[in-house]
Order: structure tokens, then C-alpha cells, then sequence
């Protein structure tokens, strides 16, 4: 589990009241926290927008990929390092073929593939290029579900624009009632704050961060492409390490 994920809304959220607290400005709350019609409007309208924007299974798939925003990164390249010089020092000593039994306990999945197609005799230039295509097809697909949130973070205050809108005109119409236009304007700015605030705090941010962590696997990716092609042309473990360091430095160690 990845803890950023949950402390930041939470942490934002609290500064908010917090704030709204310092500004003696608590009798807004329940009157922001429960607005039925400035949710049907902003959430509701900005998430039709993207299904206009987006094909069904991609719309469905940005969803999923909340699962990848929430989770721990599946990729330690510390770890992933590690395991590489640990195959190339057993492919050095015994032969490739001995790379089998230490599959099973290979963490990353690409890399216990690698090493699948290394030990069936895969030519090494293919193997190479299907990894690569590989990690390039997951790095793309995932810039989609990137795009999406991002996308939300754009449409959404444009969305609570247009609820403010409508809130306005219905105050248009007890101008006759001055003790209507306050409230009504207030309430008329809720669904503006909703479009903000939920782009804000959740739809770009998502977005970052989804694209950060395809970064940190691609990185593994990498690695494992460096790690297999040394371990195939017969690369002295010792610098397999050394060009691997470089993705497992110090502070890379991603725990979550």
C-alpha cells in the first residue's frame, strides 16, 4: 500500500477545514459536504464528458488503474538489481539452463519471463526487442489512464462553472426576495468548489502520480534488458552491478 495515497487527500482535506476553521467559517460545512445536485452536476457531467472523450474500455481501465495509484510500486529495482547479479553469477559458474530453478523466486514478472525465454533458447536480439516492446506497450497504455485523470483535473472546473451558472439563474429569478439571493449564491458556488476541489486534490494528482510510478517500472524494465543481455553475452556479473547501480541508487528503494 502505498501510505502518500491516502495521507495526501486526507492531509488536504483536514488543512481545508482546518483553514475554514481558522476563517470562523464551520457553518459552511454541512452545507458543502452534503449538496446532492452539485455533485450530479459536476461529477455526474464531467464523467459523461470523458466517456465522450474516451472509448468504454479505456474509461473502465482509468478506473482499474486507481488500483496502480493506491499500491505500493510493483517494481524494487534494489531488489530487481540484486536478483540479476545473483542469475549472473549462477549462469557464469553453471550455464544458463541452471537459471530455471531460481525462477520461482524472482519477484518481478518480466524479469521471471526473461529468464523463461533466456533458459528455452530464445535468440537473444528477440528476446531483447519483445521486452522492449513489451515495457513500451505498458508505458503507452498506461499514459491513457494519465491522461484520463489529467483530463478530469481540467474538465471538472469547467463543470462546477456551469453549475454555478444555473445556481445564478435560479437566483435571477427571487430577485424580488432579497432574502433569497444571499443563500441562493451561495449554494450557487458550491458546485464551482466541487469542480475545483476534486481536481485538484484528486484528478491531476492521480494522474502524476500513475505516471510516476510507469516511470519507475519502465525503469525495471530497463534493467531487466541490461541484466539479460549480460548474463547472455557472458558479462562479468561484477559489471552487470555496476551498470545496474545507476537505477538502484540510493533513495530508488521504492518501499511504498
Amino acid at each position: 500500500m502505498d501510505l502518500s495515497s491516502l495521507l495526501g487527500p486526507i492531509i488536504a482535506l483536514g488543512m481545508i477545514i482546518a483553514g475554514m476553521v481558522a476563517k470562523h467559517a464551520t457553518d459552511l460545512i454541512p452545507q458543502i459536504a452534503v449538496n446532492p445536485p452539485s455533485v450530479f452536476i459536476v461529477i455526474g457531467g464531467t464523467f459523461g464528458a470523458l466517456l465522450v472523450a474516451y472509448p468504454l474500455n479505456d474509461f473502465i481501465g482509468a478506473f482499474k488503474a486507481i488500483g496502480l495509484w493506491l499500491k505500493a510500486p510493483e517494481a524494487n529495482r534494489k531488489e530487481i538489481m540484486e536478483q540479476i547479479v545473483d542469475l549472473a553469477n549462477v549462469a557464469r559458474k553453471e550455464s544458463i539452463l541452471a537459471l530455471e530453478k531460481k525462477r520461482d523466486g524472482i519477484t518481478f514478472t518480466p524479469l521471471a519471463n526473461a529468464v523463461k525465454m533466456a533458459v528455452d533458447g530464445t535468440d537473444p536480439h528477440v528476446l531483447t526487442e519483445t521486452l522492449e516492446t513489451q515495457a513500451q506497450f505498458e508505458f503507452e497504455e498506461g499514459e491513457v489512464f494519465v491522461k484520463f485523470w489529467e483530463d478530469f483535473g481540467a474538465i471538472a472546473p469547467t463543470v462546477g462553472i456551469l453549475g454555478a451558472v444555473i445556481g445564478l439563474m435560479k437566483v435571477m429569478n427571487v430577485l424580488d426576495q432579497p432574502e433569497l439571493i444571499g443563500p441562493g449564491i451561495s449554494v450557487a458556488f458550491v458546485a464551482t468548489l466541487y469542480g475545483v476541489g476534486f481536481a485538484n486534490i484528486w484528478g491531476i494528482p492521480v494522474g502524476k502520480k500513475i505516471k510516476r510510478k510507469l516511470a519507475l517500472k519502465n525503469y525495471a524494465y530497463e534493467m531487466v534488458i541490461i541484466g539479460i543481455e549480460g548474463i547472455l553475452t557472458g558479462l562479468n556479473p561484477k559489471v552487470i552491478e555496476e551498470k545496474l547501480k545507476v537505477f538502484a541508487a540510493e533513495g530508488s528503494d521504492e518501499e511504498g
